[in-house]
């Protein structure tokens, strides 16, 4: 077992001289995750735009699309099949299904192996409520002999890679991510990630880092470890941690677009370039003119809203801008005054 770290610094540390060198990659399959960091799918956050931006900073070896209702794609859904739809270059993509209809899930995984995406996710830790209600997501924690029926129905129909993406349970007293684990495996999965939380606990409390070492050493597929990752020294200190294959980063990524590129660098035990205001300048402007170009107007400005609380974090007056787009009523306004915003940071209007 590896030992127990307090600090991330010490992991880093042990791992750099440990003689087992920085992780690389790891494979799904066929499918050669490199270098070993994926983008967690995220409602509403990981469409086609966010993810190429990503993709264009580097660093992320898998992207994976918002999860997708198998119920509303396989009952012909026009707005879930438009959600669907991505760009060569966001390759390799996996792509999110829940339900809790095994004939369903089946015919959902077999949908997204012929649209062409590179792996086929199992959603079986989304804690939301109405994603529960429905017993799919982390309710399925619950019913492992349901569980393991959709995981064997979607092998059975496609080639594919095949992940399952779990919690560590209902909530303290049900926690059975292990069992999960074993049926993922026998299941025919090739790999799993783990949200080191409870269904309960949905994004509060501390991840429990330990979980995802347990489940390593207890599974033979691959292990991608998931929470509290939101600098590129967390996700050296889960590897060392857990000696888990990958590392998936979700939150981390509304806040820095460039932490998978930082970790990558990290993991080859190099610095990435500092992330300048100009870089930030053209990232965002970047996202948000794919989305003033492809999509309705109404629909880009309320993603806009969304995700400038984000892409503003620690930025000098970024109050000020969110406090301002909340009053433009068109994209192009708003992307004026982005401009204007970093415009004044070179002329000196704007604290630096």
């Amino acid at each position: 077992m590896l030992p127990h770290f307090r600090y991330s610094r010490d992991c880093v540390e042990f791992w750099k001289h440990s003689g087992e060198g920085m992780k690389q990659a790891f494979q799904i399959g066929r499918i050669s995750v490199d270098p070993p960091l994926i983008l967690a799918p995220m409602a509403g956050i990981t469409d086609q735009y966010f993810r190429r931006i990503l993709k264009r900073i580097g660093g992320v070896g898998v992207v994976s699309m918002e999860f997708i209702s198998s119920e509303a794609l396989t009952r012909g859904s026009e707005r879930t099949r438009s959600m669907m739809q991505f760009h060569e270059d966001e390759r390799p993509l996996a792509i999110q299904i829940y339900g809790s209809d095994a004939a369903r899930m089946s015919e959902a995984a077999a949908y997204v192996q012929e649209l062409g995406a590179d792996i086929v996710d199992i959603n079986m830790g989304c804690p939301a409520n109405k994603i529960l209600k429905g017993c799919a997501g982390a309710a399925l924690m619950g019913d492992l002999e349901l569980a393991e029926g959709i995981i064997r129905a979607c092998r059975a129909r496609v080639r594919i890679p095949l992940t399952v993406k779990f919690r560590l349970g209902l909530d303290d007293e049900r926690s059975n991510y292990l069992d999960l684990g074993r049926a993922c495996e026998a299941g025919g999965a090739d790999g799993v990630a783990l949200h080191a939380r409870t269904a309960r606990q949905m994004f509060s409390g501390k991840a429990d880092w330990n979980r995802i070492r347990n489940l390593k050493e207890t599974l033979s597929i691959p292990v991608s470890g998931n929470g509290d990752i939101l600098a590129p020294e967390d996700a050296l200190a889960m590897f060392s941690e857990t000696g888990c294959d990958g590392v998936m980063i979700g939150r981390g990524a509304m806040q820095n677009p460039w932490i998978f590129r930082q970790t990558a660098a990290r993991l080859r035990d190099e610095e990435a370039p500092p992330v300048t205001l100009e870089d930030r300048r053209e990232m965002i402007l970047g996202h948000f003119r794919m989305l003033r170009d492809q999509e309705e107007e109404r629909f880009a400005l309320h993603k806009i809203r969304t995700f400038t609380g984000w892409y503003t974090h620690g930025l000098p007056k970024g109050k000020h801008l969110r406090q301002k787009i909340s009053t433009l009523p068109t994209v192009d306004a708003f992307l004026n005054e982005v401009e204007s915003f970093f415009d004044s940071f070179s002329s000196g209007t704007a604290a630096a």
